[in-house]
């Protein structure tokens, strides 16, 4: 028989942990059951994939630069990644503002839905962890991102899993590794292709869990909503989001198809472990590592477009979460602020949306605060920024799954693009766990 493809026995993993969680969720004591003695396995997973995420851009980073032989390689390769960024996330943004215009899902919202809204979510830990959170990024001083990217201890860089302290740190041996000659560099070259190896087959190992982690990992989503009907009377809403991720994969699609002339099915199928995994997670950070092996051995991206473009992306592209952050002010305002509703404050949404990306943390629910910094940008009254979370904060995190997708996505076809545009593709050449394990033997 056959073997099941990894991404059917995910899919299996995923709907069968869906309908346990709606058993359980009936079941007396079902929800505990589920957080003490499921919900666990799930947490193992993810911590397993951070575990090797800085290890692995690490040594794919640092291998890939010093492969490129030419710094002025570099300067290309990182001007063509951030360029196609930008590009793709205003994009997203125009998608997401155009759609909740047009639909206009806040109109006409029944004052007693609010107020059901407000009163339950309004005092929520969530909500004003969110608006703690977004008040200190937006205290900090206007280069405050930038000097983020500098560590002053790379091991502080490490344990904190700070993606661009260790991107800057990579670029840097790596462009060190260029200046001090190719034969003083190859040991420490030899270690980092070894350890690039060691930790790319220990993401082989790590996915062999992934079905019964995304069992888990699901399960407990669905035990933790609270409210069914306040999820049905936010329906259209999260439509509108829906529909905005939805056009962006197809619009990534329709880059692979027309510019790197690879069938948008065939990139589907390769990358949508990444894909579920990311639904799982809520998390681009957590996911990297799958989606690094998926864009190298499955779809062909040489390691050091990969080893740049992806944790790059991971940090810097959030296309997702930008359409979700445009759709979600302007949603907010046709409720309880429609004197906002200005073509002037849609346009500050825009920039302010698409610089809020870059420093939007690759972590559950991160789009929410900075949310709250795109609301403040357009003079939102401070006082009802508790109410218009609390009004979004019920579909948030299954929303925040959905955008997570497409940010997964959109890095991974970024990644074909530039790899493209260099010339730096090859023939997929995947990898099972066990490879040479008769050689072992």
């Amino acid at each position: 028989m056959k073997k099941l493809a990894l991404h059917w026995k995910i899919i299996i993993g995923m709907v069968l942990g869906i309908i346990f969680g709606f058993i359980m969720t009936s079941v007396d004591g079902g929800r505990g059951f589920v957080g003490d003695w499921i919900a666990p396995f799930g947490t193992i997973f993810i911590n397993l994939l951070k575990l090797i995420a800085v290890p692995l851009i690490l040594a794919s980073l640092i291998k890939g630069i010093s492969d490129l032989k030419d710094i002025s390689k570099i300067k290309s390769m990182g001007l063509r990644t951030i360029g196609i960024y930008i590009g793709t996330t205003l994009v997203a943004i125009i998608i997401g503002l155009t759609i909740v215009n047009t639909v206009k899902p806040g109109k006409g919202m029944p004052a007693d839905t609010l107020q059901k809204i407000e009163e339950r979510y309004q005092n929520d830990a969530g909500v004003t962890d969110k608006l703690v959170k977004a008040s200190a990024q937006k205290d900090a001083g206007p280069l405050q991102s930038l000097v983020d990217i500098f560590p002053s201890n790379i091991f502080e860089s490490f344990a904190n899993a700070s993606m661009l302290q260790v991107i800057f740190f990579a670029l840097f041996v790596g462009i060190c590794l260029l200046l001090i000659g190719e034969k003083k560099a190859k040991p420490l070259i030899d270690f980092f292709d070894s350890l690039n190896d060691v930790v790319m087959k220990m993401v082989d190992l790590i996915m062999l869990f992934a079905p019964y982690a995304v069992f888990a990992l699901l399960a407990n989503v669905i035990v933790a909503f609270d409210d069914p009907d306040i999820l049905i009377k936010l329906l259209l809403y999260s439509i509108c989001v829906l529909g905005g991720l939805i056009l962006m994969i197809c619009f990534y699609l329709l880059l692979v198809g027309v510019y790197v002339k690879k069938s948008p099915m065939w990139f589907l199928q390769q990358i949508s472990p990444a894909q579920l995994l990311a639904f799982s997670t809520s998390s681009s950070a957590a996911t990297l590592p799958v989606t690094m092996e998926r864009v190298e051995e499955h779809l062909g991206v040489d390691k050091e477009v990969s080893g740049f473009v992806l944790p790059v992306g991971a940090t810097v592209n959030m296309d997702g979460t930008s359409l979700y952050q445009g759709i979600a002010a302007v949603f907010i305002m046709q409720v309880i602020w429609p004197e906002g509703l200005t073509f002037t404050n849609q346009l500050v949404i825009v920039l302010t949306a698409l610089l809020a990306s870059i420093g939007s943390a690759a972590v559950p629910s991160a789009g929410m605060v900075m949310l709250v910094i795109v609301l403040e940008s357009i003079g939102f009254p401070e006082e009802l920024l508790p109410i218009g979370l609390a009004l979004i904060f019920a579909v948030d995190r299954p929303l925040d799954m959905c955008r997570t997708v497409v940010n997964v996505t959109g890095d991974a076809t970024v990644a074909l693009i530039v790899a493209k545009s260099l010339g730096k593709i090859h023939d997929p050449k995947p990898k099972e766990w066990n490879d040479h394990y008769d050689e072992v033997k």
